[in-house]
């Protein structure tokens, strides 16, 4: 099981959206040495709505062939469509990666039903580890903890990573799933308290920012350390709530240019912060101790 501080990679681009690889390595790099415990690559923060399929597998190798084995890969590999969904799964699988995250379809609003059999259907066709993703508010579609415990019992389907925010849901998945089946936060500002309550870490858009203080706070939380990881945790509340004052990842990418690990990059429809959120990012960046 993977377990820990996972990071969900930006992209790096350059000023004219063009992938930059070598910022790419080096924010590998830096994540390694910071002590993250695993990358998710080309998810939601890593821009995977604007790369193509080729881009999208070309990113994902990068960083596998470049990590060589040091921490786990997980490609991010969902889609509206359960035919490109399989394929983008199983490209990432001949890529390298360790694991593939798998977001619910967006936009054509599946039943419960509907859900499963398109989870099921990747599951049969594609022999990786499989963790399901659960974010209804960037999807309009919410994958109830019953259905979720339906898939845990499929072959390869190995975690959820659940972003609704609402800490009710992981006991009671957890009670609903095995022991073996992973159970990640996909919200920064609830994570350590899922962790706390059973949970096996996070996939942190924070952690982008942060990785060291964010793999120290999710290591005590899953420990069971609560006063440790509250005590970490303040110091990135703020991050928490203001890399998500414009869409992910625009305040992000921002906060990772001032800091110099990535070029100011984005693709439309995204844009760049705007400069009224500047001084807002920048406080929470402050708190944090990543700048000065």
């Amino acid at each position: 099981m993977i377990q820990g501080c996972i990071v969900a990679l930006v992209t790096p681009m350059d000023e004219t959206g063009a992938i930059d690889k070598d910022s790419l390595r080096a924010l590998v790099e830096f994540h390694i040495q910071q002590g993250t415990d695993a990358l998710v690559a080309v998810g939601t923060t890593g821009e995977s709505a604007t790369l193509d399929d080729d881009e999208h597998i070309d990113v994902v190798k990068t960083i596998v062939d470049y990590v060589n084995g040091r921490i786990p890969v997980i490609a991010g590999t969902g889609s509206n469509s359960t035919t490109e969904a399989i394929d983008l799964t199983r490209r990432s699988q001949e890529a390298g990666a360790d694991a593939c995250l798998i977001v619910t379809p967006y936009y054509n609003k599946p039943t419960q039903e509907g859900l499963y059999l398109h989870y099921k259907a990747i599951s049969e066709a594609v022999d990786i580890p499989q963790i399901l993703y659960n974010v209804p508010g960037r999807t309009a579609c919410d994958m109830l903890p019953e259905t979720i415990a339906r898939l845990a019992q499929l072959e390869h389907i190995v975690g959820v990573k659940e972003a609704t925010g609402d800490l009710a849901r992981i006991p009671l998945i957890r009670k609903l799933t095995s022991k073996d089946f992973a159970i990640y936060s996909g919200d920064d500002a609830t994570s350590r308290e899922c962790c706390l309550l059973g949970g096996n870490g996070t996939i942190t858009v924070t952690g982008n920012v942060a990785p060291k203080l964010m793999h120290e706070m999710i290591t005590a939380a899953i420990n069971g350390n609560a006063e440790t990881a509250s005590m970490l945790d303040q110091k990135l509340a703020g991050l928490h709530k203001q890399l998500f004052i414009q869409a992910n990842p625009i305040p992000v990418k921002w906060a990772m240019a001032e800091m110099g690990l990535i070029r100011k990059g984005i693709r439309l429809p995204l844009t760049w912060l705007t400069g009224d959120c500047f001084a807002a990012v920048r406080s929470a960046m402050k708190q944090a101790e990543v700048i000065h």
